[in-house]
């Protein structure tokens, strides 16, 4: 029973929508009624420019950050199911806030946070890690696509995850984790996959 409750904390902490809430504070303003009509930083960025952007995705970085973290002093002893659990709902959180009629951000910048979380118990994740980001920066730096960046190196991720089990022994169940990971960015990118097919997308 114990064991639910750093996912019951992970869920409402991922839930807390800093996008939303620096827009309405800053202009007054519903963030899902500009540009994309997403509560991340990237539409942040949009709305009120790149030191806003900044800000929020520092904190949406933070809070999947902190969801791993805060196992240890919640439950005795977990095991690294726990852990990734942890670092799973509060995407899920932030993906499908339950203060926004569960429709959230698109979870890249937490989804970061929480690895780099996992990773100072698991060091093993950071190498797999930097490859995704520096595929992120390539696919960005060529398209100037947040968006396309953001998939690419979701898969990325995947890919370094299975090398990394085979080749550095990396543990089945991050397998799973970035499998999972790389699903809700896909979900929550539909409408961007179509207006990057249809050539529609935003660029920066």
């Amino acid at each position: 029973m114990l064991k639910i409750i750093p996912l019951v904390v992970s869920y409402i902490l991922g839930s807390i929508p800093f996008g939303f809430i620096t827009v309405y504070l800053v202009k007054k303003k519903d963030i899902r009624t500009f540009g994309s009509g997403n509560i991340g930083a990237t539409n942040v960025t949009r709305v009120l420019g790149k030191n806003w952007g900044i800000f929020v995705f520092s904190l949406d970085f933070f809070k999947g950050f902190i969801a791993p973290l805060m196992v240890s002093l919640l439950v005795k002893s977990p095991g690294a199911s726990l852990f990734i659990l942890a670092a799973l709902f509060t995407v899920i959180g932030h993906n499908w806030t339950c203060f926004l009629k569960f429709k959230g951000g698109k979870g890249v910048a937490t989804s970061i946070g929480a690895i780099c979380g996992l990773g100072l118990k698991f060091p093993a994740l950071f190498p797999v890690l930097i490859g995704a980001i520096v595929i992120w920066v390539l696919v960005f730096f060529i398209s100037k696509m947040v968006s396309l960046a953001s998939l690419i190196s979701a898969f990325s991720f995947l890919i370094f995850s299975f090398i990394a089990y085979f080749k550095s022994g990396l543990s089945w169940e991050f397998i799973i984790l970035s499998l999972a990971l790389f699903l809700f960015i896909v979900l929550r990118h539909k409408k961007n996959i179509k207006n990057i097919l249809g050539k529609k997308e935003l660029r920066f």
